[in-house]
């Protein structure tokens, strides 16, 4: 069998999930967490943990043997860079074109394609992003694009998962329905996201983009409902959302409304989603405990 060995930039919540995957596989994976406690975690799933912050390089040795890269770090990330540049890029932007990938990608958002009132979107709609936070990611995919053509671009809606779900919203008491006439939020499971990795390494496509989301965008309240019934629990109260106290960064992910297409995925990848919309994301992870 081929060698084949990922090295994974941020290995966080998606990240693991896809490292649980590639080991059983027979793959080597290493991945960087910026803390020792996050390294420690790592290694326990079978990864070999590097430690980076986002300034100090890791050591040559991180990239040896290296066939595949990934990375979800966001742009501008840590606060004490002064810029809002890609830190993966910044620092290791030489090793990433000598190691020689087959193939790279980078964990982006559908936030890029901003505000189109409810309109749908797809992989050929023009970027037009709104936040600042979108902005900064339009530009590392351009970075990304730019170093290599090996580069694969992952749009990902709202993820969500085992311990990141309605369902834990509502148990945990406080959760509210914000009501904003028009607004629709797309999601993701994060095993979903795995399988669509897993099948752009399988079948790769230099300069692609996808939009990784499920079938079924919908109002912010839907999910909640939903999984409001499935506890047995009333549903959380509903609040206008002019009259809802909410963080700057809370608010800011109701300035935009999209519905966006992932026909590509489909077409492309033949990806089958295991959790096409909420109802089967949620009843999953209801089963799960």
């Amino acid at each position: 069998m081929t060698h084949r060995s990922l090295l994974c930039f941020g290995m966080g919540f998606s990240g693991r999930v896809l490292a649980t995957r590639l080991l059983a596989e027979g793959w080597t994976v290493h991945g960087t967490s910026r803390s020792a406690e996050g390294c420690a975690a790592l290694a326990a799933l079978g990864v070999t943990p590097w430690q980076f912050d986002g300034s100090t390089p890791l050591p040559s040795q991180a990239f040896d043997g290296v066939t595949h890269v990934l990375s979800s770090v966001p742009p501008g990330s840590p606060r004490s860079l002064d810029d809002d540049s890609d830190p993966v890029l910044t620092v290791h932007r030489d090793d990433l074109l000598a190691c020689g990938a087959a193939w790279i990608g980078y964990l982006s958002t559908t936030g890029v394609y901003g505000d189109h009132q409810g309109g749908w979107v797809d992989e050929q709609t023009p970027v037009a992003p709104n936040l600042s936070r979108a902005a900064r990611r339009d530009r590392a995919e351009r970075d990304w694009q730019a170093l290599t053509p090996a580069a694969h671009i992952f749009r990902l809606a709202g993820i969500y998962g085992p311990g990141r779900n309605a369902l834990d919203q509502v148990r945990r008491g406080g959760a509210r329905c914000i009501i904003k006439e028009n607004q629709w939020f797309g999601r993701i499971h994060v095993e979903d996201i795995a399988t669509v990795v897993q099948a752009s390494i399988a079948r790769p496509r230099p300069g692609a983009i996808y939009n990784v989301c499920d079938d079924q965008p919908t109002p912010p309240e839907e999910p909640l409902r939903h999984a409001a019934a499935l506890l047995g629990m009333d549903p959380p109260p509903d609040v206008p959302f002019d009259q809802a106290e909410l963080s700057p960064m809370a608010r800011s992910f109701y300035a935009d409304s999209r519905r966006v297409r992932n026909n590509l995925i489909k077409q492309e990848l033949g990806v089958q989603l295991r959790y096409p919309t909420y109802r089967e994301g949620l009843q999953a992870l209801l089963s799960q405990g």
